[in-house]
């Protein structure tokens, strides 16, 4: 399908189809600020379901985990009771694993306290930018559930919260760069 191998996931995604997932991730959200708390945590919510699968299978089901975990309500999460947790883990569309659902309800409730301390989750991310890839992985092992090296710096780069999402030719670095 390519030439060569990309050297980056801009450059493979400019080689892809209008409509592929990648495509439509890449151009709208990957890099791009998210100011929204329910959605923030929602790319948390993907990030943490991507562990051990590719990323396409995600993109594929993010409609899916949106309606399966209540349009990624930060609040109504953090209250599932057991009957929500069998739903969750009865439901086909989305990744059934009751490690990354239960680590979902736990990470929800830990965001109220978040938001309850600092006003809101963007705050908080905002209060700790600057640090090393290293120091933001501890924070969120000393704080969140499923969220090792991999999972944190992902979250962080597709927020837009740390730098390193799209190479300097790609039409989309101007744009959430300007």
């Amino acid at each position: 399908m390519f030439k060569e191998k990309p050297k980056s996931y801009c450059e493979y995604v400019h080689q892809l189809d209008v409509n592929n997932c990648h495509k439509v991730y890449h151009d709208n959200q990957y890099g791009f600020s998210i100011d929204d708390d329910n959605e923030l945590f929602g790319r948390l919510i993907l990030e943490i379901n991507q562990a051990g699968l590719s990323w396409t299978t995600i993109l594929k089901k993010q409609n899916n985990f949106r309606k399966a975990f209540s349009n990624f309500d930060i609040k109504k999460i953090s209250n599932y009771d057991e009957q929500e947790r069998t739903r969750l883990l009865d439901d086909p569309s989305i990744i059934r694993n009751k490690l990354k659902i239960n680590s979902v309800i736990f990470n929800a409730q830990k965001i109220v306290s978040i938001q309850s301390e600092f006003g809101s989750f963007k705050i908080w991310l905002e209060e700790n930018k600057g640090q090393k890839i290293e120091e933001w992985v501890m924070l969120f092992k000393k704080i969140f559930k499923f969220t090792g090296g991999e999972i944190t710096k992902e979250f962080l780069i597709s927020t837009g919260t740390m730098d390193g999402t799209h190479i300097k030719n790609c039409p989309i670095f101007n744009e959430i760069n300007h």
